[in-house]
């Protein structure tokens, strides 16, 4: 295979084949006439052909030329646009997230765009709570559970807080919704099947899951939530996730108790990481849940 002409060649070709003149050519690539005439050369020497017809009147390329040409064209026309690509890529700050926590965090991000639209945010969601940034191409994530301990930069958003709530309508409706007996009479929504939240809910509140209550499982808070302001029935959720369909009267709490269940919501990246874009990102996100009245805590 025969080796490829080098790439600063090909470039002094496109430019001095777009304007057929050598002097031309060495102005726009800031280099000599003389050094032009010489890459040209050796690139014809290189392919075994002539490109130009050298004229007293000037430059015209050859039939090998004209084929050149459009194909050289096109290589640097790609070159400029992986340039582009790749660029926006690696400046658009890559997040990840659980699906719980979208209820809360969508809304946060797509403010922080209409503040920062110069600084993109890529967000994607995930059943899992955690992140392995060894597998994962992701500049931090949102995680759920204890406070992470293996090397990571963390930053706390808020505790979880589980409270039952529902739409405003069950709290006087046909079987009004006033004491922990009345659950018996709405069906339980549960953001999981396996009912834990309402259970541990339930406990600190010194009841338990009615045996024939009715119940409907979901897999994910937010389908959860949005049955229970559709009047389905009452669902249990992290009072810090709701906070926006609690201020907009699209559901309410019932019941004044809040459960603190010792996990809770954290910001992490990786050590000897993280663009002063990712760092001003990461800090409003912080601050945004400060804002709203939710404890705060850095690690």
């Amino acid at each position: 295979m025969k080796r490829l002409p080098p790439l600063p060649a090909l470039h002094t070709f496109l430019v001095t084949a777009q304007c057929c003149n050598f002097t031309r050519a060495a102005q726009l690539l800031h280099i000599t006439q003389g050094a032009v005439s010489r890459q040209i050369a050796g690139l014809e020497e290189h392919l075994g052909y002539p490109l130009f017809l050298r004229q007293a009147r000037g430059l015209s390329l050859t039939r090998e030329g004209q084929d050149w040409l459009p194909r050289i064209q096109q290589v640097f026309a790609l070159i400029e646009e992986g340039v582009q690509q790749v660029g926006a890529r690696s400046a658009t700050l890559q997040l990840k997230a659980p699906t719980c926590v979208m209820r809360w965090l969508l809304p946060r991000l797509m403010e922080w765009q209409a503040l920062r639209p110069d600084v993109p945010v890529e967000l994607t969601t995930t059943v899992q709570h955690g992140v392995d940034f060894r597998r994962e191409a992701f500049d931090a994530a949102v995680v759920y559970g204890a406070a992470p301990n293996h090397g990571l930069h963390t930053l706390k958003l808020f505790d979880e807080q589980l409270t039952p709530v529902c739409a405003p309508q069950l709290l006087s409706g046909p079987v009004p919704l006033r004491t922990l007996a009345d659950l018996e009479q709405h069906m339980l929504l549960h953001p999981t099947r396996d009912q834990l939240d309402w259970s541990v809910w339930l406990s600190a509140a010194g009841a338990s899951l009615p045996r024939q209550g009715k119940s409907q499982h979901f897999e994910t808070l937010d389908m959860a939530m949005s049955m229970a302001s559709q009047g389905t029935g009452v669902a249990i959720g992290d009072w810090s996730l709701i906070g926006d369909d609690l201020a907009c009267g699209r559901l309410v709490t019932p019941f004044p108790l809040k459960v603190n269940t010792g996990k809770a919501y954290y910001l992490v990246w990786p050590q000897g990481s993280g663009s002063s874009n990712l760092q001003e990102l990461l800090t409003w996100l912080q601050q945004r849940a400060v804002g709203a009245g939710l404890p705060r805590d850095a690690i």
